[in-house]
This record gives structure tokens, C-alpha cells and sequence, in this order.
């Protein structure tokens, strides 16, 4: 029993983990690349647009504080981050991806649930 479990921690230590189980290390801040707003996802550049107008923004949750607890952003004071999310097509949850928007007019994209971001270029 002991075996196994010495033999359990170095199979996690050495990062052999499945597929399903590793999870995509965070980016750091200075690792945020930028992307022009045309190489974005079509759906992407329409929820930009609804940021833009005001709405409407069709999930209830369009418009809630981001709160960048990871740091993946730049550090600003709570509040100065909403989230949007991104229609995904085929998915029949909010998905993945989404728009923050900081309070000084700049926008990041994220495909992955926060992990990596992209500022968008306009």
C-alpha cells in the first residue's frame, strides 16, 4: 500500500498526468499578446459591438466584475474589470470564451476561461 502510494506521487511529480487531468499553465502578464480585432472570432467582434452600444447583452451574467484574482491582468482597483461572454456556436452553455473590458476603454480576449489573454488591437 505504501508502494503504491510513493509510486502515485512521483507518476504526479514527474507530470505524467492524463490528458484530461493537466490543466494549461496561466500566462503571466507580461506573456499578453495582442490581437488585431479582425482576427477575432466574428462572435467575438459582435460582443464588442454590444459593449460599445450599451447592450442589450444577451447572458445574465454580461457585465459582471471581472476580478482578476490571478493577475493575468494589469492590477487595477476592484470594479475596473466587466466580463462578457462570446457565443461559442454549437455549445449550449456560456462556454469558454469571453471579453473583459477594463474601465479605461482597453478589451481582452480569452478562449479558455481566463487562462490566456489576448488585448484586442482595433
Amino acid at each position: 500500500m505504501i508502494a503504491r502510494a510513493l509510486f502515485a506521487c512521483a507518476f504526479l511529480a514527474l507530470g505524467f498526468l492524463p490528458a484530461a487531468a493537466q490543466k494549461a499553465p496561466a500566462a503571466p502578464l507580461d506573456s499578453v499578446v495582442e490581437v488585431p480585432m479582425a482576427q477575432l472570432p466574428v462572435e467575438a467582434r459582435e460582443t464588442i459591438a454590444r459593449i460599445r452600444k450599451g447592450g442589450p447583452h444577451p447572458y445574465a451574467k454580461d457585465g459582471a466584475v471581472f476580478g482578476n484574482r490571478e493577475k493575468h491582468l494589469p492590477e487595477q482597483k476592484r470594479g475596473y474589470y466587466k466580463e462578457y461572454t462570446v457565443k461559442t456556436p454549437g455549445e449550449r452553455t456560456r462556454g469558454a470564451r469571453r471579453i473583459v473590458a477594463g474601465s479605461g476603454g482597453e478589451l481582452y480576449y480569452t478562449d479558455d476561461h481566463y487562462s490566456h489573454f489576448r488585448r484586442v488591437r482595433e
